[in-house]
Parts: C-alpha cells; sequence; structure tokens
C-alpha cells in the first residue's frame, strides 16, 4: 500500500489539505496527517485539524508521497522550518515525490528542489519559486515533483497525486465516482 505523509503547519490551507487526504484515502493510500507541532493544527480560516502524528516522529521513515497544503502564514512555516526542507532534500533525492500546492512550492524552493525544474503555484508567489521555470498550469508534474496553483485546483491535484501512487485507472474511477470535470 502506497504512503502519504500530508504536512500541517499552522495556517495551512483548509480545502487543499483535507481533498488530498479524502482523495488519497478513497484510494487506499495510507495517509499520514502530519503536524510540525504536537496537537491541534489550525488552518487560515480558523478550522482545527488533529494530526495523526508530529514530524519529529515520522522523519525517518520513507514516504512515497509528501503533499504541502499552502495557505498563510501555513506555507511560509513550512519554508522556515529545517525539518521539512530536509524531509523535501531526502524525498527528492531517492526519486519519491514531493508535492505542494498553492503558496507551498515556496518550501520546495527553500528546499533547493526545484533547480532546473517546471512548477506552478498561487501566482502572488511566481517570484518565490527560485530557479524553477513557472508554468500557469493547474498541476505540473517534473521528475518527483509535483506543484498545483491554489485551492480551485485541489481536485485535480489529489487526482494527480493518486494517479502516480496507483495508476490511471483508480484515478479515473475515483474521479467517475466523485463526478469530477476536470
Amino acid at each position: 500500500m502506497p504512503t502519504a505523509c500530508i504536512l500541517l503547519a499552522d495556517g495551512f490551507e483548509e480545502i487543499e489539505a483535507v481533498t488530498v487526504a479524502d482523495v488519497l484515502r478513497r484510494a487506499e493510500v495510507e495517509t499520514v496527517l502530519v503536524g510540525t507541532k504536537a496537537g491541534t493544527v489550525t488552518g487560515a480560516h480558523g478550522i482545527a485539524l488533529q494530526a495523526d502524528a508530529v514530524l519529529p516522529e515520522v522523519t525517518d521513515r520513507a514516504w512515497d508521497l509528501v503533499a504541502l497544503p499552502g495557505g498563510m502564514p501555513g506555507a511560509t512555516n513550512l519554508r522556515d522550518d529545517p525539518a521539512v526542507c530536509a524531509l523535501l532534500r531526502r524525498q527528492v533525492a531517492e526519486g519519491r515525490i514531493a508535492a505542494a500546492i498553492c503558496a507551498a512550492p515556496i518550501a520546495l524552493a527553500a528546499a533547493g528542489v526545484l533547480e532546473g525544474r517546471r512548477a506552478t503555484c498561487y501566482p502572488g508567489f511566481r517570484d518565490q519559486l527560485g530557479p524553477a521555470t513557472y508554468e500557469e498550469a493547474p498541476v505540473v508534474t517534473d521528475g518527483p515533483v509535483i506543484t498545483s496553483r491554489g485551492p480551485g485546483t485541489a481536485l485535480s491535484f489529489a487526482l494527480t497525486l493518486t494517479a502516480e501512487l496507483c495508476g490511471t485507472a483508480v484515478r479515473d474511477r475515483l474521479a467517475a465516482a466523485m463526478l469530477a470535470t476536470s
């Protein structure tokens, strides 16, 4: 069974975190909500989630996917966390998927994993992608790095992650069951 870690820092974008977790769990991916701190993590719009684990407890685990929701100040909290950056560097160096949506690709840039890659993000963060080649597509996949633009692309992002982990047949089955239009 594939494994996924969704990193949550205070100020995360709720729709991006929950959509990815929901779709991956529907695909039977072992999906763990990992807080950068112990206890409840509060989103940008005041919705609190109880993380399944805290980052220091799972840093040595080999995840098939590490996903970062955006939101502010969640994305900057992820970007500024040395443990998050180390996890992202290891993830990409070992050829496993590192994914970020909305403002969260700034954490990929801070970790140094966007060099020579194509990426997208929420338009206001485009200038913080460092050496990446920016694209305006809803979802951009470049090797083990997958990025997406924002809350409105969360379902497409989650379905892309599902295809990468479980194959296109599972993605297509889930998309049809959820009446996804794109």
